[in-house]
């Protein structure tokens, strides 16, 4: 019976011990000896964060983006492609043609164009795709990267609420209509 005790004691000490910081450390138990020690556990190397620093476009992709950002202000208009009324995808693709780059007018369209790409890697002059109406994952709007940093990508769009926009895909909104990345440039 002391022996039955003396082990129902030894585990729950283990226990109590184990529920403590084991940021750095871990419990080991010997059969042989009865007996618990503490051994250091080696730290693991931080991972890597990916684009640390601003990412530099290229100069047909600053060019894009400058065409762009002219029309910031310009309200919203389905079907618009002028100063008079932008949509979405009207924006990306006049922005695109000024460049002498044609791509397809509509946002579903442009998102099977140029190459898929992966958030982290997005860069100035990529697009992003959204799918913003409820229960739906089909592509309905589209944005142009203008800057990325570390948890910080931002992008032109027109909204049908503000018209033509600079927002950033980390507000809520954005974050959860996200679809894809695609590089065209």
């Amino acid at each position: 019976m002391h022996k039955k005790a003396l082990s129902l004691l030894l585990f729950f000490a283990l226990i109590l011990t184990s529920c403590g910081s084991s940021k750095n450390r871990r419990v080991v138990t010997t059969k042989k000896t009865k007996t618990t020690r503490t051994v250091k556990t080696p730290r693991t190397k931080p991972t890597r964060k990916l684009n640390t620093k601003p990412t530099a476009a290229s100069a047909t992709a600053k060019a894009v983006i400058n065409n762009a950002k002219y029309y910031k202000g310009t309200r919203y208009k389905y079907g618009g492609t002028t100063k008079a009324g932008m949509d979405c995808s009207g924006l990306i693709y006049t922005a695109f043609k000024k460049e002498n780059i044609t791509i397809p007018r509509v946002s579903s369209a442009m998102a099977a164009h140029g190459d898929w790409v992966d958030l982290k890697t997005v860069k100035p002059g990529d697009l992003l795709f959204f799918a913003t109406k409820k229960n739906s994952r089909k592509v309905n709007h589209v944005g142009l990267v203008t800057s990325t940093r570390t948890g910080n990508v931002e992008f032109i769009h027109s909204s049908t609420s503000k018209g033509v926009i600079v927002s950033n895909l980390a507000e809520r909104y954005w974050y959860f209509a996200f679809v894809q990345a695609r590089r065209l440039l």
